[in-house]
């Protein structure tokens, strides 16, 4: 009968022949380089950040808020003197990209 033996098979643990140990390191072994090869393409990858931007996250009615501007926009943002409540980060963010701040009237 095909299961006399099923009893004795199943109280035994399982036993790796050395293709299964094989199989398994290989299988290991390009994970472990998939993931090197993903966390090398995500160190070097994407744009410099750009000197000319202005970014500013401040605390709002419905949680924080973010300012954010580059080239143009920024400079209109540092000139403006129209955010009074973010004064201080506003002066800081202006002074990091180079363009003159005008404090809020």
């Amino acid at each position: 009968m095909v299961m006399q033996e099923q009893a004795r098979r199943l109280s035994e643990p399982l036993q790796w022949g050395r293709q299964q140990k094989l199989a398994l390191g290989f299988a290991l072994s390009l994970l472990v380089i998939a993931l090197a090869g993903l966390g090398v393409y995500a160190l070097t990858s994407g744009a410099a950040p750009r000197r000319d931007c202005v970014s500013v996250t401040f605390a709002s009615t419905l949680g924080g808020g973010e300012l954010h501007g580059c080239g143009g926009k920024a400079r209109a943002i540092c000139a403006s003197g129209s955010f009074p409540h973010i004064t201080g980060e506003l002066r800081a963010a202006c002074a990091r990209a180079g363009f003159a701040y005008k404090p809020p009237s």
